[in-house]
């Protein structure tokens, strides 16, 4: 029997390795549009492809699945995180945990996990078609099983040919970028990193914490792409433009009141500008000085009460305007795709065409940052091939 996978990218390689492992008569061929396969999984994680997530700190899967946590709950009753981590270290790519709970190569390198890769699908004879584009089912009339991997689509017409077959599509948006911000005196900050901060889009109603990194366009790092994938469609719908609050402290506004009082009765006649309350970098502190015009070299004693509540205020709900989205290089994760009830939620099968499957992020499945959406594609490939296994 011939199983087609369409799409050489993460869940492609993953879904063919482990099908020929599972039924090794299968007949295997990955077709790729382009020349080049894996090139998501060579630039993640900076060139070190975060794989994944030991979910220690993840009490509940739709944190950091906005989008098909439903399904991937129960799809990693079957193959997750543990079963993953086991996978790449049987295959010969030793893994190590960071403090974070990200997942890397022991390596530090992607290249590792592509010539995991390759290298098994050369062992058992998985054929590797490049330069092929496949938009009809038509011109795989000839295998028995076929299985879509082709990744997250910019534009839903790309996906036309699916609708016409009866699948309900998501109209698919970006998730997992950057803000853009127009405030000068913010940028000039450039390269400055606060590592506890929570940023919200207060008309959403939802706040992602974690390190923040300001840029020459805006903010970026762990909080700000986590927002992003919260709140994914909210911006599209607002064509990325949307107040943002930032609590630079990682407390709320009365500890953090509490804090900043006791850090001033300690030191009531240094000036304001040698002091650093929260560990914030120094540049940082002396910017939000200068919004609230309070002059770095007054003295906490000197400070007006009222000055001092505006000030623990900008500290806990600083406010900027998000003027566009900044695309993270690479890396960013679309969100929508197939429908989730467009598919079988056991083995991710077709509900409209027999034997035509769905790995991967062509699904409406996303996750944020640190793992997880390399995650979803390593449970929903293992799914397929499992499927397509027991119906060969």
């Amino acid at each position: 029997m011939k199983t087609a996978i369409v799409g050489g990218g993460a869940a492609g390689f993953f879904l063919a390795i482990t099908l020929k492992e599972q039924c090794p008569q299968m007949d295997v061929t990955i077709f790729e549009r382009s020349s080049r396969v894996l090139r998501k999984v060579k630039v993640s994680g900076g060139g070190r492809c975060n794989c994944t997530n030991t979910f220690a700190d993840v009490r509940d899967l739709s944190a950091v699945y906005p989008r098909g946590h439903r399904l991937m709950k129960r799809l990693m009753k079957g193959f997750d995180q543990r079963d993953a981590y086991h996978w790449f270290e049987r295959h010969g790519v030793p893994l190590t945990v960071q403090d974070d709970q990200c997942v890397f190569p022991a390596a530090q390198n992607s290249q590792v996990i592509i010539d995991c890769f390759i290298s098994h699908c050369q062992r058992l004879g998985v054929r590797l078609c490049l330069n092929t584009i496949i938009n009809s089912l038509s011109t795989l009339q000839d295998y028995d099983f076929i299985a879509l991997t082709t990744g997250g689509q910019p534009r839903q017409e790309g996906l036309t040919w699916l609708e016409e077959l009866g699948h309900e599509i998501v109209a698919p948006v970006p998730s997992l970028f950057t803000f853009s911000i127009n405030d000068q005196a913010l940028l000039e900050l450039m390269g400055t990193v606060v590592e506890h901060v929570t940023a919200s889009i207060p008309a959403t109603g939802f706040s992602a914490c974690g390190p923040l990194l300001v840029t020459h366009w805006g903010m970026s790092g762990p909080a700000i792409l986590r927002l992003s994938s919260y709140t994914a469609r909210y911006l599209a719908e607002s064509d990325y433009q949307a107040p943002l609050a930032i609590n630079w402290t990682g407390h709320n506004e009365e500890e953090t009141r509490q804090e900043l009082q006791a850090l001033f009765a300690t030191h009531p006649k240094k000036q304001l500008s040698s002091l650093r309350p929260f560990d914030l970098p120094t540049r940082l502190w002396l910017y939000l000085l200068e919004k609230e015009a309070a002059p770095p070299t007054l003295t906490p004693n000197a400070l007006p009460k009222k000055s001092f509540n505006k000030l623990v205020n900008r500290l806990t709900a600083d406010h900027y305007t998000i003027a566009s989205r900044a695309p993270f290089k690479d890396e960013f994760v679309t969100c929508g795709g197939i429908a989730l009830n467009s598919v079988n939620p056991v083995t991710l099968e077709s509900k409209h065409r027999p034997r035509l499957f769905f790995a991967g992020e062509l699904l409406d499945i996303d996750g944020i940052t640190g793992g997880f959406n390399f995650q979803a594609a390593w449970t929903t490939a293992y799914t397929v091939a499992q499927a397509i296994a027991k119906s060969s």
